[in-house]
């Protein structure tokens, strides 16, 4: 064979294996997932895809949740940026859309639409367009230690109004049982006793009507006075010492450990107590009890009423027609089941819900199908910028440098001064 044959076919052969490379796709997954077990499922899926697609590689990345919101804008315009994002909907994924850094997934999500909860999917939909896939609902409850409430001689389904569970705390403290930790340091966890209580107090009426800037807006009477029930709370001391500086993560930990009688939790932590306990086995099951968000006198809520999440996966501008394939995959009924027969979540895809194997989250499961007002956290639902001061001004209550009635004037100038 002569020299120049063979380097022409030596110069093809490069041009071929270059070829192969080119026809490589990575689709880059950003999640914020902390429990190992979890994300070992995560993983298993994306393994079980790239088999499927020969020539696809899903590369996960990981963030820790307020790392991931400190960073989200400037990951966002970048170059480089991931295919596939967390979300939590709301005023957050309204912002990003309007900042034009998001895809619209409508045509491509096609008849899976009719399979998925259409209250989750309705939460990723802005102008009639999909940006997201939901991929979990969550409420939010104390998750509480029989065995301490036992100790303390308090009867945890017993507790259905506020002053039945302040009744509590006060019994917990007097058995020498921390009653509640709380990870006050990342703000969000005590955003839920005032958020929580407005549910209770207004109902969807009074959130709603603060939206339209109606009744005083977030400076009105519902608002204000959660804000004081918060601080009637907070005047019993019922949470850890030092709780300013606990992250979520130690607080759960904590929890897992035995060392606190409850923790408001949204309900897939009942997974991750375990997960971050140091036995890693935390409190089991059948030691695990669930207390609906207390009502208190004159509410205007119902008792049905749930605050919680909606979280999904939302598509990036630009991102490879792979990275939405790859999500519709991650929702689908085969994954959401394996994910709920391990109880991490409450699937959004219809009928998933009957792999759950725990009773405590087919307990949330049953409550979410029965409200018939979910409300998603404020932090997220009004946007970056007012959650940040919502989030803010609850943490001043907890530690007595805001009054309830300056706390929800910073919130209503935040929400006038960004609508």
């Amino acid at each position: 064979m002569g020299l120049l044959r063979k380097l022409a076919l030596a110069a093809a052969g490069l041009m071929l294996s270059a070829g192969a490379v080119a026809a490589q796709t990575t689709v880059k997954w950003l999640h914020i997932e902390q429990n190992p077990a979890q994300v070992k499922i995560w993983e298993e899926a994306a393994r079980r895809y790239e088999a499927k697609n020969p020539g696809v590689k899903v590369e996960m990345q990981f963030l820790e949740n307020e790392a991931y919101k400190a960073k989200l804008p400037t990951i966002l315009q970048s170059k480089d940026r991931p295919h596939i994002l967390y979300s939590w909907a709301g005023g957050v994924l309204k912002t990003q859309v309007e900042a034009g850094v998001l895809e619209d997934i409508t045509a491509g999500v096609g008849s899976l639409k009719d399979n998925i909860s259409a209250a989750a999917l309705e939460a990723f939909t802005v102008d009639g367009k999909i940006y997201g896939l939901p991929f979990n609902v969550s409420q939010v409850g104390f998750m509480y230690n029989k065995d301490l409430f036992a100790k303390a001689g308090v009867e945890g389904d017993k507790i259905k109004t506020w002053d039945q569970f302040l009744d509590a705390v006060k019994k917990l403290k007097a058995a020498g049982v921390t009653p509640i930790v709380v990870g006050g340091g990342d703000k969000w966890p005590l955003h839920f006793y005032w958020t929580h209580l407005a549910v209770r107090l207004g109902g969807k009426p009074a959130f709603e009507a603060a939206l339209k800037g109606q009744n005083g807006g977030f400076e009105g009477e519902t608002f204000i006075k959660s804000g004081e029930l918060m601080k009637q709370l907070v005047d019993l001391e019922p949470f850890q010492t030092g709780f300013l500086g606990f992250k979520n993560q130690q607080a759960l930990g904590f929890f897992g450990d035995g060392k606190a009688a409850m923790n408001l939790a949204i309900s897939h932590h009942s997974a991750t107590q375990r997960a971050l306990a140091a036995d890693k086995k935390g409190i089991p099951e059948d030691k695990l009890g669930w207390i609906d968000f207390p009502m208190p006198a004159g509410a205007k809520g119902q008792p049905t009423d749930t605050l919680g999440g909606v979280n999904g996966w939302l598509i990036t501008k630009g991102a490879p027609k792979e990275a939405l394939d790859f999500v519709k995959y991650f929702v689908s009924d085969e994954v959401q089941r394996e994910l709920a027969k391990q109880n991490f979540l409450i699937p959004t895809y219809k009928g998933a819900e009957a792999a759950l194997s725990a009773a405590f989250m087919q307990n949330v499961a049953r409550n979410i199908a029965a409200s018939k007002y979910h409300q998603n956290f404020y932090d997220q639902d009004l946007g970056p910028s007012v959650g940040r001061v919502v989030n803010d001004a609850t943490a001043e209550i907890a530690g007595g440098s805001m009054t309830p009635k300056q706390a929800a004037k910073a919130i209503q100038d935040a929400f006038k001064q960004g609508n």
